[in-house]
This record gives structure tokens, sequence and C-alpha cells, in this order.
């Protein structure tokens, strides 16, 4: 689209807060590089944190990231990015810091200023920009966990509103870049067959499982202030949960599809304590910078129910943890039965004779489950899947889709401010009311009372069977 009829401007730069953090080193320099590859990268990016570094230093931090990442395989792509690349160090706290920056960006007028910071700095660092006068025709790309409860997501949420207009605010969210879990919404309302069924009269469940084989990864002072609750049900999950659950959006606009995703949320029955069921897996409290004593959860299990026209009494199932038995992310919904049962073997034994299955990590794919007649005269049937989609070698890495929608001015795959609110709203009972984290095994699927949460609707699939 023309910006002359209502595009929006690109911005003319980057600034990358949190520059020497590890979110920087594992995820956005290789989204970085991906780019200048592609040759979607051109503008300059200037790089802001505490520490002191030469120019030699970022260039061998910027090489080892990629080279860690596996894609240095093209030498000019990466001397165009470092050429882009200049570092501004200096305290949040100090003004000279947001001087120097303002001086480093020359003329650059429309900057994208990028938080991967800790979340207890992101209101310094809004605040830091508007006293040096960059936020005027800037951007802000705000990193999860966008508050850590109601209360400190509607205080956040004032402090970058006062700075900068809503449609220049970019909460991101890096699950919402995948390309799986864009293909939920593609194929919700791109296939008709679905829709009449959708709905609490066919589908009887829904399940959600977020898995993960390894553990805090020397991020223990990080998962002491958030937990999984806060790290991974809040955000990722509910926003797996939105897609799944919201009406059709009037139309296709990011708009729609915001409006639409925030009524799930405010439709969210609120949580009680015998709704949860948290975990930790043995040997946290050994982890580096973890209290010996803590009641933090690793592990999460909790059912939840939308009280909307569609949903009304159907139950969803999430689950997320580490040290888990696998590396999964996967959707099971589960359809209910044919009325009638016509051949005794019409239903096996784990009750799931038809379902849909939206695998999402590590490989990607839709399946639809049926049951199909065995060759012969008896009528004897086995369970069948048909896969719709398989994964993508070539897809676009998260933070490379992200980074550059919010560059364009793109909202379409960020959250909103009404989403974010309501979202915690339906969480905000159980972060302070909850029983004990229980214990678990590494390699386990965690703890075994998550099970009589869903015992009644045929217990977890597990997605190493898939």
């Amino acid at each position: 689209m023309n910006p002359a009829i209502g595009a929006p401007m690109a911005s003319d730069a980057l600034v990358l807060f949190g520059m020497t953090g590890d979110l920087a080193q594992k995820k956005i320099f290789p989204a970085l590089y991906a780019m200048a590859r592609k040759g979607m990268l051109k503008t300059p990016v200037v790089g802001v944190a505490s520490s002191a570094m030469s120019g030699a230093q970022l260039r061998e931090r910027i090489e080892r990231s990629i080279r860690l990442s596996g894609q240095a395989d093209d030498a000019p792509a990466l001397e165009r990015l470092l050429a882009l690349v200049q570092y501004v160090s200096g305290d949040y706290n100090d003004p000279g810091t947001f001087a120097r920056l303002k001086q480093a960006l020359g003329p650059a007028l429309r900057p994208a200023h990028y938080l991967a910071i800790p979340p207890s700095l992101f209101a310094t660092v809004i605040k830091g920009l508007a006293a040096a006068g960059l936020a005027a025709d800037a951007r802000v790309i705000v990193e999860k966990p966008f508050g850590r409860d109601l209360a400190s997501a509607q205080q956040l949420n004032q402090v970058a509103c006062s700075v900068f207009p809503e449609d220049a605010i970019f909460r991101i969210d890096h699950f919402l870049g995948k390309e799986a879990i864009m293909n939920i919404l593609y194929f919700r309302f791109a296939n008709s067959f679905l829709e009449p069924i959708w709905n609490r009269d066919h589908v009887e469940s829904v399940q959600i499982t977020l898995s993960e084989t390894f553990g805090i990864e020397n991020r223990g002072a990080f998962y002491e202030s958030a937990g999984c609750l806060r790290d991974v049900v809040q955000n990722h999950l509910f926003q797996v949960v939105a897609l799944l659950a919201m009406e059709p959006p009037a139309y296709r606009g990011y708009a729609a599809v915001h409006s639409e995703k925030a009524k799930v949320f405010q439709a969210m029955r609120p949580l009680r304590a015998e709704d949860l069921v948290r975990g930790q897996y043995q040997g946290y409290r050994q982890e580096p910078h973890v209290d010996s004593g803590s009641d933090v959860e690793t592990y999460c299990a909790l059912r939840l129910f939308i009280d909307s026209w569609r949903w009304s009494g159907v139950p969803w199932f999430l689950r997320s943890g580490k040290c888990l038995a696998e590396n999964a992310v996967e959707v099971l919904v589960q359809l209910k039965a044919p009325p009638q049962q016509l051949f005794a073997d019409s239903q096996p034994a784990d009750g799931r004779a038809n379902y849909i299955r939206f695998r999402l990590s590590p490989s990607s794919a839709v399946a639809l489950a049926a049951r199909v007649k065995r060759a012969g005269k008896e009528f004897v049937g086995e369970q069948r899947e048909l896969y719709l989609l398989d994964a993508d070698a070539f897809e676009e890495m998260p933070y490379e889709r992200l980074l550059a929608d919010a560059m364009a001015g793109d909202r379409a795959l960020f959250t909103s401010e009404k989403a974010i609110e309501a979202a915690w709203t339906a969480l905000e009972p159980v972060l302070g009311e909850h029983h004990p984290a229980l214990p678990y095994a590494r390699g386990s699927w965690g703890p075994v009372e998550a099970d009589a949460l869903i015992a009644d609707y045929g217990g977890w699939h597990d997605p190493a069977r898939a």
C-alpha cells in the first residue's frame, strides 16, 4: 500500500536496548542477520546496554551469536549487518545515555525502540526516551512479560500510553510469529467445513500442551519472579486459546482480530485454586539464584471455561512445564462421540474416536483423526490420522518476522492493551491463592495430581505418541 493512502511509515532505525543480554544473543542477532541476508534490513541498528564495549568486542559478540545459530553461511550479509550496527553504553537512569543515543541516531526521525531488557526497566527507559525527545514519531517494542499481574500491567500500559500512541506500541510475544501458530487462525477461517462443528454442540474438550525437556538454564533470578503461570500460560498458551476460541473477525485486519481475541479473555471464568495444579521439578531449589525454600512453579496444569455462547460448558485443559518428557507444543480438539454406538469397536479405549490435532512444535502438522473399517467381512475398524500440513523447512524465524512487521508498522501479530489486561484478569485469582507446588521427577509428565483435572475426558494426550 502506498504511504500516501494510509499505510504506516516504516521505521528508519532500530534501537536495541539490552544489546548484551541473552535474548539479543540467542534470538535478535540471528533474526537481524536473516533480514540482512534477504535485503530487508537497511536501516541503522543502535545497541544500548550498561557494559563498556569496543567495536572489536561488539563485532565478535555478533559473529559468535550468528555462528551459534547455525546460519553463518553468507559472509557479505554478515558484513552488511555489522556495518549497520553502532553501540552506546550507559546507565538507563542517566539522561546522558539517551543524549548519546540521540546523537548516534543522527538524522533518523522514526526509530523503533526494542526493549529487550528486564520488565523492571521498561518504565525507566520509556520515560528516558520521552525526556530526550526520542519518542515523537517513534515506535516501542516491548518484550514479554508485560506486567506480572493486572495492576502492574495496567501501570505499564499507562506509562507506555502516556508517551506513545497505542498504534506505536508493539507488545511482542514471539509465539505469535511462529508459522504453525498463524496457521491456526488461517485453518479456522479459510475452511467452511470446520465452522459447523467448532462449538459446544460438537466439541467435548480442548487440551493444549507446551512441554520442555530442559530446566530454567541459569535463569533462576527471572524464574523466581515469574514462574510458569506468568512466563508461559498468561501469554503463550492463552494466545493459542484465543486463536482457537475467537469468533470470526468482522474484516481482515489486526484491529478486528485483536478485538475478538480480547473477548475470549473477557469471557474466561475466573480460575479457582482447585482448577490449578502447580509442580516443581526435583532439583529446582538447587539451581543458581533460586531460594532454597522456593514454592515457584516450573509446571502448571489448569482447567478453564470460556463462558461464551460458542463454548459454554466446554472444558479447556492447559499444561506446561520444564524438565518434562518431550519437547512439544500440541493442541487436541476432542470431538464428541456419535450419538449411537452401532459398532462394538467404534470407540477406542482412550475415547478419542474423532479429533483435530495441531502439532505446533518441534514439527508442524494439522491432522484429522477418524476410524475406518478394516478389509474383511467383520465390522472392525482402526484409528487413522489424515495429515493436512507438514512443516516448511524454510519458514521465517519468529523474531525475524516480528521485527520486520514492527518496523513496518504492521500490528497484526502483536497483542493489544485490552487483551493483555483481560488475560491477567482471568489469571489473577490464582496468582496468590493456590495450593503448594508439588515435586515431580525430571523426565516425567509432571505431578500425577494433574491427571485428576482431566480424568473424565480421556486423560492427557501424550505428544510422544503423535
